[in-house]
């Protein structure tokens, strides 16, 4: 039996722990998520819905979002990968080049096991999740969007050009920018200043000229740059469309500013993703003004990438950044998100219905094409695509003729194994 004082010992230990109980406050789980400050405000919009959403369903969870530019984004992952500070998930490109990067500079949680927890594979595209698969040592991010890329033409121009009909081969669009040249209007509006953007002309010339097989070749290093004609062909033709169909100057502004020259109707077409629609509707364009096709390669490939969300090495949370991740790619979601983020989910359970007439037309577009090929900037390691850049660059401005810009990739890629 307890004596008196024993027993308001006890009482007392048992007040002092409900005390530490009741002042140890309850952990919230913080998860920093940093992504890019959308051109599509919508999406930007969007997404903090999704942030909220889950925060009221996972109570005593933030999500934080940090949003940057295309560059600051990518400096930011750049130092967050050499240091011991990061994002708990982070958003990049998928492949080799610009997600391969974190990826091999072990910023990216391998996500094996959640893709089996979470049974990812059973609700998204196969397309859209096959480029986790691309890197050594695991599963590596999950897809945020997967986007197409194709011409976007003012039709009110076109037909002041005298077009009548959508260019369905490289003759017929060849052909279409000398009838534009000749009215007096520029064929392309392209924003220099940040490489990639004018590297999208680079990229689907090359498919046109060298066909499928020798451009994933070449893209793979695999083929001699300096030795392969339709290398040295294709700079050739990327400085005749830069010279003469382009509306200048264009190295000296971004994609922005390029973008704002379309709508203004300076120039007749842009190269652009299918994330353009969802820009165009946001900024109050008509989007009856404007139609879209497949830059006519003849290879029967879409040219096209995907978006991942990868968990960051650094993270101190991996099963709320996969409990979140998971969410997102949640068939409910994926289906309330179908037109803000992109056109096309990456769910592949999601309905479309009530679209917009070039959103069901970038539809059909996904529908028609099976296979795609990747941007230049995702299919090569970073350095070589900062050497893709300057080469690009370099033919543009008239720098260097066609035959040496193909040597120098070549020399560039020899002298890096």
């Amino acid at each position: 039996m307890l004596t008196l004082s024993a027993k308001l010992k006890s009482s007392c230990m048992a007040a002092i722990a409900v005390a530490a109980i009741a002042a140890t406050p309850v952990k919230a789980e913080d998860i920093t998520l940093w992504t890019l400050n959308f051109d599509n405000n919508a999406a930007n919009v969007a997404l903090k819905k999704v942030a909220s959403d889950f925060e009221a369903a996972n109570p005593g969870t933030h999500i934080e979002i940090v949003q940057r530019a295309v560059d600051e984004h990518k400096t930011a992952l750049r130092v967050a990968a050499g240091s011991n500070r990061g994002p708990d998930i982070y958003f990049s490109w998928a492949g080799l080049g610009l997600g391969g990067e974190y990826v091999k500079a072990g910023l990216s949680l391998p996500l094996d096991k959640y893709y089996t927890e979470y049974k990812w594979n059973d609700e998204l595209l196969p397309s859209a999740a096959a480029f986790a698969d691309l890197y050594p040592g695991g599963k590596h991010g999950t897809p945020f969007t997967f986007k197409g890329e194709a011409v976007y033409y003012n039709k009110k121009l076109f037909q002041q050009a005298g077009i009548t009909e959508e260019p369905k081969t490289y003759d017929e669009l060849l052909a279409a920018a000398d009838k534009l040249k000749a009215a007096g209007i520029p064929g392309f509006t392209f924003g220099g200043t940040v490489n990639w953007h004018v590297m999208r002309l680079m990229d689907v010339i090359l498919e046109t000229k060298c066909g499928a097989e020798k451009h994933d070749q070449l893209k793979l290093m695999k083929l001699d740059w300096s030795k392969e004609p339709c290398a040295t062909d294709s700079f050739a033709e990327f400085a005749k469309w830069t010279k003469d169909y382009t509306l200048q100057p264009f190295m000296g502004i971004d994609n922005k500013q390029s973008y704002s020259l379309f709508t203004a109707g300076r120039a007749a077409m842009m190269l652009e993703g299918d994330w353009l629609v969802g820009q165009l509707s946001g900024s109050g364009a008509n989007l009856d003004d404007y139609g879209i096709f497949p830059f006519p390669t003849n290879t029967n490939r879409l040219y096209g990438f995907a978006e991942y969300n990868y968990i960051s090495t650094k993270t101190k949370n991996p099963d709320m950044a996969a409990k979140f991740i998971d969410y997102f790619l949640s068939t409910k979601v994926q289906q309330d998100l179908v037109g803000q983020i992109s056109s096309i989910s990456v769910n592949k359970n999601v309905q479309y219905t009530n679209q917009k007439p070039l959103e069901a037309e970038w539809l059909d577009i996904f529908k028609t094409y099976s296979k795609i090929y990747m941007n230049g900037d995702q299919a090569f390691p970073l350095d070589v695509t900062t050497e893709y850049f300057r080469v690009i660059n370099d033919v543009a401005s008239g720098s260097i003729e066609p035959a040496a810009a193909a040597k120098q990739m070549q020399a560039f890629i020899a002298g890096r194994t």
